[in-house]
């Protein structure tokens, strides 16, 4: 299966429904030769972001934003050819959402706050001087920003309002 098929498919799905197919395709991609562990913390950081609203409002807005997750910086026409790991994917993917839909403190993240992560071995980003929360297998995740949901920065915001 090509990856450009399952962005496509994505496309048409209505949402929230492509979400899980886009989170997939991100922990395959990202993290498919990782521990179950670490993938779920390349899951984490997408739902992380989502819920910030900064990169988009669905999961896959998020991880197809321009340079931020695999699928928009990989060819296309990959194909994804190992079944078991994409297999894995999924059920990652959809273990974490499920997780996700917790309140924040009952969740039980990888991750607490992480909002980058990168595989040093390979790439040197810019904010890798950012807080380190964790090293799994290949990727270290950073918190570069504080992710907050956009409607506790209007709760905040709305308290401290003389």
């Amino acid at each position: 299966m090509k990856l450009s098929f399952i962005l496509w498919l994505a496309s048409i799905l209505p949402q929230p429904a492509a979400d899980p197919l886009c989170l997939a395709t991100t922990v395959y991609l990202e993290a498919r030769d990782q521990s179950e562990l670490g993938q779920r913390a390349v899951a984490e950081v997408a739902l992380r972001r989502r819920d910030s609203g900064q990169w988009g409002e669905s999961v896959c807005d998020v991880v197809t934003a321009r340079k931020q997750f695999a699928p928009t910086i990989v060819n296309p026409g990959l194909r994804m050819r190992n079944l078991e790991a994409w297999e894995k994917a999924v059920q990652v993917a959809f273990q974490t959402q499920s997780d996700w839909q917790l309140p924040p403190g009952q969740r039980n993240e990888v991750v607490p706050g992480a909002s980058h992560f990168a595989a040093l071995g390979i790439a040197s980003p810019a904010w890798a001087s950012a807080p380190r929360v964790a090293t799994i297998g290949d990727h270290t995740f950073f918190r570069v920003q504080r992710l907050t949901p956009p409607a506790a920065t209007v709760a905040i915001s709305a308290h401290l309002a003389p």
